[in-house]
């Protein structure tokens, strides 16, 4: 809503920025430097090395059987176990994995259905219409057209031209997810197609607002997964995966650590829950537009008032919407947003964080600093946000 105001937000001490709107067509790879191994680490597409068997001096008929083929000697039963829990979910769900491309970059997307339609995020369409998609199983690349984007969520749909032998990924249930379990990241990061790494669901339910630059929609994501598997530029738009090979979120965005001019910090990766991702995917898929955006909305077009000392101090109405939620409660141009049910407003993304935690119908008590210095306290019935 009115200028592009609001800039990377989380909590205080850390910044979030995207880190799937790929790498540039026309410029270098990121500096793998920067793509610092987290907490979590790569699982490798080849097969695992074994240890070779060490001649023994010992004839003793009760020596243990060699370990099997398939699993590195001496590995614990657990860990074996593990190893080939993960190599069934990478073989079940890769092949779902696509690899965009534009003519300003790459990402990643999941195929979504037997008709050729492709989950991705808004981010990774960018303003683009037209793409060629390359299953990461390999073969030739496809061409590709725009359904419909819908950067208030970061998510759109693709749609292949020709579908034959596209594999649809299966979707889980993301409000059974638990914290600490095990999840898988697939999609194109840095380019390399087809790579994975892994890690646990680190927490549920965050709040994680966009920059609004450099192509990115500014959406502010609410109930987003966060994740210690590894995310880099390129991952967006891919899959973040249970052990039952289900898709449970769509990775979009990694945080960035101010005290390290910016750069990664390592183990915090955020993902929209699958739930959201198919309920928007239908939408779009079934009226071509989102239809039902479940975002609550003031009413009012607004921008970021500053004070004297240059810091933000609330959110300038600049206009109101006839017929809205603010009109009726006489809410006028001139007026400046101070609270939200007794939370601090202090500019328009603030004010997109706590409108993403309210639903359309809801009942807000709202602060108001009027033009006259006076303030007042009024409720507003909230208004459903329209998808663009």
């Amino acid at each position: 809503m009115g200028e592009k105001t609001s800039r990377i937000a989380l909590f205080a001490a850390v910044a979030i920025a995207l880190t799937g709107c790929g790498q540039r067509a026309n410029s270098p790879p990121a500096d793998l430097a920067a793509a610092t191994p987290t907490a979590s680490s790569s699982v490798s597409l080849s097969t695992p090395p074994t240890t070779s068997p060490t001649a023994s001096l010992s004839t003793s008929p009760t020596a243990p059987p060699s370990p099997s083929p398939s699993a590195p000697a001496g590995a614990p039963p657990d860990a074996t176990a593990l190893e080939a829990a993960y190599e069934r979910v990478i073989t079940r769900v890769l092949p779902s994995i696509v690899q965009i491309t534009t003519d300003n970059g790459l990402g990643s997307g999941i195929v979504y259905d037997r008709a050729g339609h492709i989950v991705t995020n808004a981010h990774v369409v960018g303003n683009a219409n037209r793409f060629q998609v390359t299953l990461a199983t390999g073969g030739a690349p496809r061409t590709a057209k725009l359904v419909e984007s819908f950067g208030l969520g970061d998510l759109a749909v693709i749609k292949v031209d020709k579908p034959e032998g596209l594999t649809p990924a299966v979707f889980g249930d993301s409000r059974k997810l638990r914290v600490g379990q095990i999840v898988l990241a697939m999609g194109n990061p840095l380019g390399l197609s087809g790579s994975v790494t892994n890690g646990i669901i680190s927490a549920l339910g965050r709040t994680v607002s966009e920059s609004d630059d450099e192509g990115s929609p500014g959406a502010t994501i609410t109930g987003a997964i966060q994740t210690s598997a590894a995310i880099n530029p390129g991952n967006s738009g891919g899959a973040l995966v249970n052990l039952a090979g289900e898709v449970i979120g769509i990775p979009t965005l990694a945080a960035l650590n101010p005290e390290l001019g910016g750069g990664p910090a390592p183990g915090i990766g955020f993902a929209i829950p699958s739930n959201v991702v198919t309920d928007i995917a239908a939408q779009i898929i079934q009226d071509g537009k989102v239809t039902n955006t479940h975002r609550a909305a003031l009413g009012v077009t607004v921008q970021t008032v500053i004070g004297v000392d240059g810091r933000p101090v609330g959110v300038g109405v600049v206009r109101v919407s006839k017929g809205s939620g603010a009109e009726k409660a006489g809410i006028k141009s001139g007026d400046v947003l101070i609270s939200i049910n007794n939370v601090r407003i202090s500019d328009t993304q603030s004010l997109s964080e706590v409108l993403a935690t309210l639903n359309p119908g809801d009942q807000a008590t709202v602060q108001i600093l009027r033009p006259d210095g006076s303030t007042s306290t009024i409720t507003i019935v909230l208004g459903e946000l329209p998808s663009s």
